[in-house]
């Protein structure tokens, strides 16, 4: 897998300049590249308790872009996935450890234990007050003798960042540490395992599976489980969090592990607050990526049950863009439709062979929703089956409110359905087809000239023509020979809509922006919806 990098043995201290020369604090590292990576604070005159982490790279945001006022005073960073060495960890103790002494916060994985641990002695052996915690959070595997430390160890950052900042000495700062290190609970899962720049990807989880319980490292979790949804993966997380915690409100810090979409991990989100764990969660910190595993399609839970001056440790605002910030769960407020908007619902009415017909319609779309997408993949970004079958699918679930017995108001409650459900320009087209359509049947139009009015202010609004490669170069011709038959309907839409396979330029719609040569031999999708449609009622 390509990345965006220079040289695998330079992406490490290229990283830092770069993280340095943009952020918002002010920070230093110190001299002494390749083999001493430490970022420090720049403002720091050694006056109070200094927070020193690190451990290896590729978990950014994490460590160096959490070093700044109210958190880290420095971090030591180590190759991908390795730790740091025995003198980059003292090079970091001392630049930045004075008469108020020094805490080291560590992941609980035998290179950092070794290293910083050595380290430490080391300092202690110049006189130096250095003490140390080790965080581990993960309860994925509970018959490790000693548990992992991962994205939990956030919290730690914080809350012994705020005490620290605030000017505690380093016993209260050591004791605040472990009590959070004691009071966390962390999982995460995923849907891939990460790439190491420079090393072949293991492909350990096969399609269709989620690892649960894997570490920041890529390391084999707990199990892989069946994967089918979102709702389905945080139930799974909930399931090993919730014996493990207190029945108590706790803070959630929602992890992005690098390869999960934003959209993605709102839905996480989401699940999260609804879960079985969810009426414990009264803050979040997240979601977003703060301990990474590379580009790891995946997300980790770490829940703390803050008392009140944690949560004010947790609260309190940083100049660092990797620190989320705290945010208290609310239920989601909803806010009426201004005055104009809210729709005027048409008396339902029933009418069973309009209702057949409807749904019969309904499901060709359901049918073509996989041929659709895969010959939208060709010219846009593949969901027109999936925008017109559900849709479809939300028509059919309103049937019961439509006016079925009476055209007029039938199209235009279609309309008014499709602009409510229909995602996509193409939803706003219909809905435009729709409402037109009705306001044609109203002044006394046949059908056909009504959905010809339709169409024509579809196109005015729209602006494709015959030709554009769009829907418009099936439905035209099919309405100008409805007048004849319905087959002559049908397969003048057929025509048309084979005609777009030849259109080697779109004028109109996404596909609008792709080339020639990947265009040639693909049918329009949504001339091939409208074509599909027509051969089914020509029957």
């Amino acid at each position: 897998m390509a990345h965006f990098i220079n040289k695998k043995e330079d992406v490490v201290i290229e990283a830092i300049d770069g993280l340095l020369a943009t952020s918002r604090s002010p920070l230093a590292r110190l001299d002494g590249y390749p083999h001493i990576r430490v970022v420090v604070r720049s403002d720091w005159d050694k006056s109070r308790v200094a927070l020193v982490s690190g451990g290896g790279s590729g978990h950014e945001p994490a460590h160096a872009g959490f070093v700044g006022a109210g958190m880290l005073t420095a971090a030591v960073c180590g190759d991908v996935f390795a730790s740091p060495s025995v003198d980059a960890v003292l090079a970091g103790i001392l630049a930045v450890t004075g008469p108020s002494g020094c805490l080291l916060i560590v992941k609980n994985y035998t290179g950092d234990r070794l290293n910083f641990g050595l380290a430490a002695e080391r300092a202690r052996a110049f006189g130096l007050n250095v003490s140390m915690v080790i965080v581990d959070d993960d309860i994925a595997l509970p018959d490790l003798p000693q548990a992992r430390g991962v994205a939990g160890t956030l919290f730690v950052h914080k809350i012994a960042g705020a005490l620290a900042e605030s000017g505690a000495d380093l016993d209260t700062v050591t004791a605040a540490a472990r009590r959070v290190v004691a009071g966390t609970k962390s999982i995460g899962m995923s849907l891939d395992t990460c790439t190491v720049p420079g090393s072949p990807k293991e492909d350990r989880i096969p399609e269709g599976m989620a690892e649960l319980g894997l570490g920041i490292h890529g390391e084999a979790g707990v199990e892989q489980i069946d994967f089918s949804d979102a709702r389905s993966a945080m139930a799974a997380v909930a399931a090993k969090l919730a014996p493990t915690i207190e029945d108590r409100p706790h803070v959630a810090l929602i992890n992005n592990l690098g390869g999960t979409s934003v959209l993605e991990m709102s839905v996480l989100t989401h699940e999260l607050i609804n879960s079985a764990v969810g009426k414990h969660i009264s803050h979040v910190v997240g979601p977003a990526p703060m301990m990474t595993s590379l580009d790891m399609r995946g997300f980790s839970i770490s829940l703390y049950p803050a008392d009140k001056a944690d949560l004010a440790a947790l609260g309190q605002p940083v100049a660092l863009a990797a620190w989320p910030g705290l945010a208290a769960v609310r239920p989601v407020a909803v806010a009426a439709l201004p005055d104009g908007l809210t729709p005027i619902t048409p008396l339902p009415s029933d009418h069973r062979e309009m209702r057949e017909f409807l749904i019969n319609c309904c499901n060709v779309m359901i049918a073509a929703e996989q041929d659709l997408n895969a010959l939208d993949a060709k010219s846009g970004d593949g969901d027109t089956g999936s925008t017109l079958a559900g849709a479809a699918r939300a028509l059919i679930k309103a049937m019961d409110r439509l006016p079925l017995s009476d055209h007029t108001q039938l199209y235009r409650a279609i309309g008014l359905e499709l602009s409510q459900t229909m995602g996509g320009s193409s939803g706003v087209l219909l809905a435009i087809f729709f409402a037109a359509a009705g306001d044609g049947a109203s002044s006394g139009l046949s059908m056909r000239d009504a959905l010809k009015a339709g169409l024509a202010r579809m196109q005015e609004i729209g602006g494709a023509q015959v030709g554009d490669r769009t829907m418009v170069d099936a439905l035209a011709p099919a309405l100008d020979a409805l007048g004849e038959s319905i087959g002559a309907a049908a397969t003048a839409a057929r025509a048309g809509a084979n005609m777009t396979a030849k259109l080697l330029r779109a004028k109109a719609g996404r596909a609008a922006y792709i080339n020639a040569k990947q265009l040639e031999g693909h049918v329009d999708p949504g001339a091939e919806a409208v074509a599909r449609l027509f051969e089914h009622l020509a029957g």
